[in-house]
């Protein structure tokens, strides 16, 4: 029997872009299904458990947040970074942690929560 979502302190939600998509989504669908399983019992951690620290969850500065997951086998790390819109959850960037690009994929999600916040899209 899984938890029920009255449970939760904050519930997630996806971005959407003005056109209407949903990266963060796309992104998961692309992982393998035992993948998404990870990220996705990750992302419920967060929900229920908020607020959260490591080894789940780490603060990104300016708003942002960072839902920290292990796939492929423990081979790859994954995160998801997410913006707090009172009790949502907005998850604007999903990608594959590399040192070198880090700070490009934080940038995505930067003008995203930008983005979300002028608009309102998202939720």
């Amino acid at each position: 029997m899984s938890p029920s979502p009255a449970l939760k302190r904050i519930t997630a939600r996806f971005y959407r872009t003005a056109a209407g998509n949903q990266p963060v989504r796309d992104w998961l669908i692309a992982l393998a299904a035992a993948d998404r399983k990870v990220v996705g019992a990750d992302i419920a951690e967060v929900e229920f458990a908020w607020p959260i620290g490591k080894p789940v969850c780490s603060p990104l500065g300016q708003g942002l947040y960072e839902v920290r997951s292990t796939i492929r086998n423990g081979k790859v790390e994954a995160r998801i970074i997410f913006g707090i819109d009172g009790d949502t959850m907005v998850l604007l960037h999903g990608h594959e942690k590399k040192p070198s690009q880090q700070s490009h994929e934080i940038a995505v999600a930067r003008d995203r929560w930008r983005d979300y916040q002028a608009a309102g899209r998202g939720v």
